[in-house]
């Protein structure tokens, strides 16, 4: 695998020189400033990348922008509304001026309205370390009394809907604005401006897109996108929901293998690949991350190596982000799967044999807590994923030795 690392740009508490020690091999960063449904100008990927270049005191990094997390598809493009055609043209020009400064794997999603979804993003541990909590209660407590979104308590069970009526009424006001804000953190760039009024707003903008809608809004797109990815050497990765389901009245169309599965054979060409997020993909019980990977290998261009645990085997319920080694899925197991895959690749003379991994996410631990740094995107929490997976891959690539 390829060791890669997510960065956010200069802004990131995270340095240039961190991920150097770290370990890292190449960087998953993406232009969060540009506009979403505008092109991203070859002088815009240019500074990027030589924003990457330098360390702190002006040394060559030797580090390189390898994989784009993420290049945004507009809400006009998934519901097909307003300028969602110039969108995609712009989408298809980023992606050839990325092509031509030397980048060749992009990650996307098509989640309506939210990239991620959590209703606690520093949930304290029984060690004292940090991490990130989607609780189902919680979050139904957000969305029938605090978004008070019309028809939320029918989606959810009764016993759920009573113990959220409970947990609300004994909520004080900054804990209800502390979890409005948590939810709302999952809007694409959106954490600090935007108000549940524009929620609603965008939610009600969903209202006509069914399932079946968004999947054929999803079959245009890649229709348009993939056979140029093709022509000019891009591997396009899809992420899947996180969670992978239904929330907020919201089509939910990448959550399950099957879902992988369609989407692939809408435009069956390689260029129309995957992001295998073993953390989002995880959070439901009836996928089975190893399988997957063996199925689906052959399309999949990134990988996310994270761990949740669940507090149920119910298809929607609450996890918290565990250790990379720890939560319900058998990373070993996962990882095994990965480098056999890399070996069918070499076999067959692909040159795309190595995958580029990320450790995604991570515990705050140490000097992590109160750093004040992107949720879910410690340094050290992090820093002891990747060394775990590095030690993970490089027992499971030697021999038995005695």
């Amino acid at each position: 695998m390829r060791h890669t690392w997510r960065w956010f740009g200069p802004k990131d508490r995270v340095s240039i020189d961190d991920m150097l020690q770290a370990g890292v091999q190449g960087v998953v960063t993406s232009l969060h400033h540009v506009p979403t449904g505008t092109v991203w100008s070859p002088g815009e990927i240019a500074r990027r990348q030589a924003e990457l270049a330098l360390m702190a005191d002006g040394a060559p990094s030797g580090l390189k922008w390898e994989v784009v997390e993420s290049l945004p598809v507009s809400e006009a493009i998934k519901t097909q509304t307003g300028d969602w055609r110039a969108h995609v043209e712009n989408w298809i020009a980023s992606m050839r001026n990325l092509k031509e400064a030397g980048i060749e794997v992009i990650c996307y999603n098509f989640m309506p309205v939210l990239d991620w979804t959590r209703t606690d993003l520093a949930w304290r541990r029984p060690n004292g370390a940090r991490c990130m909590r989607f609780d189902f209660t919680d979050f139904a407590a957000f969305d029938i009394h605090i978004l008070q979104r019309k028809g939320a308590a029918e989606d959810f069970p009764e016993e759920v809907r009573d113990e959220a009526a409970r947990r609300f009424a004994q909520m004080d006001e900054a804990r209800r604005e502390e979890l409005a804000g948590n939810v709302v953190f999952g809007l694409p760039g959106a954490a600090e401006h935007f108000t549940l009024q524009d929620v609603r707003a965008l939610l009600d903008s969903y209202a006509p897109v069914t399932d079946a809608v968004l999947r054929r809004h999803f079959h245009d797109f890649l229709e348009q996108v993939v056979p140029v990815a093709q022509e000019i050497g891009v591997r396009l990765c899809c992420h899947p929901d996180d969670p992978p389901f239904g929330l907020l009245g919201l089509p939910r169309v990448m959550s399950t293998e099957a879902d992988y599965a369609e989407r692939m054979a809408a435009v069956d060409l390689p260029a129309n690949g995957i992001t295998l997020c073993s953390g989002s993909l995880g959070a439901r019980p009836d996928n089975d991350l190893p399988g997957m990977m063996a199925r689906l290998g052959d399309r999949v261009h990134f990988l996310h190596l994270r761990n949740v645990r669940r507090d149920t085997d119910a298809i929607r319920g609450s996890f918290f982000e565990d250790e990379h080694l720890g939560g319900q899925t058998d990373m070993v197991a996962l990882v095994a799967a990965v480098l056999r895959e890399e070996a069918r690749r070499r076999a067959a003379g692909r040159a795309d044999a190595v995958i580029p991994m990320r450790p995604d996410h991570g515990q705050d631990i140490l000097d992590d807590i109160g750093r004040g740094g992107q949720p879910g995107y410690p340094a050290i929490g992090r820093l002891k994923g990747l060394a775990e997976l590095r030690g993970v891959e490089l027992a499971l690539s030697h021999g038995a030795r005695t």
